[in-house]
């Protein structure tokens, strides 16, 4: 009796294990966006949209793009620039190309409106845009990559979001332009679908959390310079804004385009920085662990964000191996049916790999390939963080199609 008794609670704790880990995996996935989207109908059902005043007086806007050898994007980026809608006299537009030894700095010669902020010695991203913002004056700044291309109303359209008063960020779109011929590393393009679907949500209930570097605009006034060996300074920089009481506003109709990661192992290469960077962030950004603090923004941050850079990754890999043991000792068929679907996610996974690696540029294996690439990215990064986190915020570029 006492080793049935024993056996039972064994398999009782199993089961509990096992159903925490797939409620974190659900809900990181699915039920946030799924919580979101209810709370979003009700607050819009109790109380109308902020609409955007038109009556705004739009105000000097700097473009602010940090850049470590990028002639061959230089030509393109600034006809891209050309293009963008401004008020005559009142945009401007600034690089910050510390450490480049290519052609970047004598093509921006060229252009005799455009300032350059140069030092030969490369400290990496973040110490970069650090300097470049003390010497900008304009009241907002729009921070792009220079291999990305916006809309032509993009800046517009952002600093028009600044007519609210509680905006201290404002958040831009990022598309990643790709197709199935371009391999996995397009299935980047569906992940940012869904997440630009989330910041949208987000936006309308409280806050977006945190902004892509691709594009985003920031009040000048409430910037905090950051540490060096910042890795994801974009999100860094946004977050520190919202943790200090104004909201990062999210428009969807302002956009940055790229092309997806010219590989699958560039983009290993890129969702490994990202998510050691996710993982620094989390502990840098600890005071946003507070509910009676931060309230709603404690929720969403924890939600969108920390449980994808912290246990949720480990939760999705611990179901499998805890469901086979609750199948082997022969427990109801509910377990056999999720271990089964567990199995295809992880056989399919198996097959878009290979796909990909006798270059296969075209199928729908790609889609669970990517999702168990990039959890398992997630704990890649997390190794990546503890042997390179004295080399400060010095990174090497993933290469882009």
């Amino acid at each position: 009796m006492k080793e049935s008794t024993i056996s039972l609670s064994l398999v009782t704790v199993w089961k509990i294990i096992f159903w925490v880990c797939a409620f974190l995996v659900f809900y990181t996935y699915f039920g946030y966006g799924i919580v979101l989207f209810l709370l979003v109908q009700i607050k819009e059902w109790i109380r109308k949209p902020h609409h955007i005043d038109k009556n705004f007086e739009l105000p000097d806007v700097t473009l602010l793009i940090a850049a470590y050898n990028e002639e061959d994007v230089v030509i393109k980026k600034m006809e891209n620039c050309d293009s963008l809608k401004y008020p005559e006299g009142k945009f401007h537009v600034v690089w910050v190309t510390d450490g480049s030894t290519d052609n970047t700095n004598a093509l921006l010669a060229q252009y005799p409106d455009v300032q350059v902020f140069f030092s030969p010695e490369r400290k990496g991203k973040t110490a970069a845009v650090n300097r470049a913002m003390a010497l900008i004056k304009s009241p907002i700044v729009v921070l792009t990559d220079a291999n990305t291309m916006l809309n032509p109303e993009a800046v517009e359209l952002m600093a028009r979001c600044f007519g609210d008063p509680n905006v201290g960020c404002v958040a831009g779109e990022k598309r990643v332009k790709g197709s199935a011929e371009d391999g996995a590393a397009a299935s980047e393009g569906m992940y940012w679908k869904y997440e630009s679907f989330l910041k949208d949500l987000d936006y309308r209930l409280y806050s977006a959390q945190g902004a892509a570097g691709e594009l985003y605009a920031v009040r000048r006034e409430l910037w905090t310079d950051m540490p060096e060996d910042t890795l994801l300074d974009d999100f860094i920089a946004s977050m520190t804004i919202a943790e200090n009481g104004k909201r990062i506003a999210y428009c969807k109709n302002a956009y940055a385009v790229e092309g997806p990661s010219a590989n699958i192992d560039e983009e290993r290469k890129r969702k490994k920085r990202i998510s050691a960077g996710g993982l620094q962030s989390v502990w840098a950004m600890r005071r946003l662990l507070n509910p009676w603090k931060h309230k709603r923004l404690t929720f969403q941050y924890v939600s969108h964000r920390v449980l994808r850079w912290t246990i949720t990754p480990v939760a999705l890999f611990a179901m499998y191996p805890v469901n086979l043991i609750i199948v082997l000792g022969g427990y109801t068929a509910v377990y056999g049916v999720i271990f089964f679907f567990q199995t295809a996610l992880y056989v399919t996974a198996i097959a878009g790999r290979s796909a990909e690696r006798m270059g296969r540029r075209k199928t729908s294996l790609f889609v669970p390939y990517y999702f168990v690439f990039m959890n398992l990215s997630v704990i890649r990064g997390w190794k990546y963080f503890f042997v390179n986190r004295k080399k400060g915020g010095v990174w090497e570029k993933a290469k882009r199609a």
